[in-house]
């Protein structure tokens, strides 16, 4: 049997299976369907919509407008905002060079969210590693000095205040204590002579994307801020809320609702309402200019965040699911898609009233992704119409 009608009776045999265990619900049934499920003790009254994706039509609302604690489903404003105000295909350059006065170090930096402050890590993951650029700038120093560190002065520009504080730290460990200044770039040019060390981060969508599927907070926290700066914003939180209410506003959302208290989610004086961010998700995706944030999300029983989800509480909807999580200690959230059949429906769960401790984040998120699951089914016939036009 040629592989490809092998390939088109499996994707008959699958849809076969999963209508008759269970129809896919249509719009009008849903609601119904999720009042149900939405009772569940795990949830704690959770606030949630579902939108339809492609006409806007809102299926399903519960306390969608109360303010609730987004934890990291913040990370898609921050997403959105790179895609907004930075160059998706650029990356960060850092030399460190020996000083034109041998007592001196030159650091000329860009802001690289990048660097690592565990050299393991940064190997393995090709990143730059702070310990690494420690030892080799006390190396040099001693070469041309004759194996002395006294009296060296760093000078240093475009480098974030914590990598600032981790090498100085790191320095004073091995007895290395200079004196360190932030100056101009065009001081750290005319003062820098012999490079040692030449930096160079991967792209910006590149990294946003290990971001979103790791939900890092460090470096959403750089992202946004470098996303403030570049839309003529203050370079801190107060910026990063001007930021994403602006951004917010390019699309007539309302975000009189939104506060915004850092840029990853980790604050729990961070709040968002669940038609917020569905109206913010229903407007992403059809904008070419965010495309890429749509495969920078995790994946249901797949990858990142999700990888470990679905698999057992929802096997029918592994692949199905793009989306963010959002965890603090009583808050389990999700936000995203979810493909069902020939729709792609947007939603929000927000679920910031749970009980604090592992065991009852754990039901949550099984509550969650049983809720999808009840909803989530592959387009079959798109995916046999695709299968029947590939070349054998």
């Amino acid at each position: 049997m040629p592989k490809k009608l092998v390939f088109i009776t499996a994707l008959l045999a699958t849809a076969l299976s999963i209508s008759s265990a269970q129809a896919v619900p249509s719009p009008s049934e849903i609601p119904a369907i999720l009042d149900q499920l939405l009772i569940s003790p795990a949830l704690s009254n959770p606030a949630m919509i579902l939108i339809d994706e492609k006409t806007g039509e809102v299926i399903y609302r519960r306390n969608a407008d109360t303010p609730r604690i987004p934890a990291s489903v913040m990370k898609i404003l921050t997403g959105a905002a790179v895609y907004e105000y930075l160059d998706p295909a650029s990356s960060f350059n850092t030399t460190v060079s020996v000083g034109n006065s041998p007592k001196s170090l030159v650091i000329q930096g860009s802001l690289d969210p990048w660097f690592s402050t565990d050299n393991t890590v940064a190997v393995k993951m090709h990143r730059t590693s702070l310990p690494r650029i420690g030892f080799t700038s006390m190396k040099a120093l001693k070469a041309a000095n004759k194996g002395s560190l006294r009296g060296i002065t760093i000078y240093y520009n475009g480098l974030f205040s914590n990598d600032v504080a981790f090498l100085k730290s790191f320095w004073a460990k091995h007895g290395f204590r200079p004196a360190i200044k932030s100056v101009s770039p065009e001081t750290t040019q005319s003062h820098a002579d012999l490079k040692i060390l030449d930096s160079n981060s991967p792209t910006i969508e590149e990294i946003l994307k290990f971001t979103l599927l790791n939900s890092d907070n460090l470096l959403a926290e750089r992202l946004a801020r470098l996303s403030s700066r570049a839309a003529g914003h203050p370079f801190d939180d107060k910026g990063v809320a001007i930021t994403f209410a602006s951004f917010l506003e390019k699309f007539n959302i309302d975000s009189s609702a939104l506060v915004v208290a850092d840029g990853s989610g980790l604050s729990k004086k961070n709040r968002i309402t669940a038609t917020i961010m569905g109206q913010l998700l229903i407007n992403l995706r059809k904008d070419p200019k965010f495309a890429a944030l749509y495969s920078d999300l995790p994946i249901s029983g797949v990858s990142g965040t999700l990888k470990d989800r679905f698999s057992t509480t929802a096997p029918n909807a592994v692949g199905l699911v793009h989306a963010k999580t959002g965890t603090l200690n009583g808050t389990v959230n999700l936000a995203g898609y979810v493909q069902s059949t020939d729709r792609e429906y947007v939603f929000v769960t927000l679920a910031d009233k749970i009980p604090k401790g592992t065991s009852a984040e754990l039901k949550a998120r099984a509550a969650i992704d049983k809720l999808l699951g009840r909803i989530a089914a592959p387009n079959i016939d798109a995916e046999i119409s695709n299968a029947g036009n590939t070349t054998p």
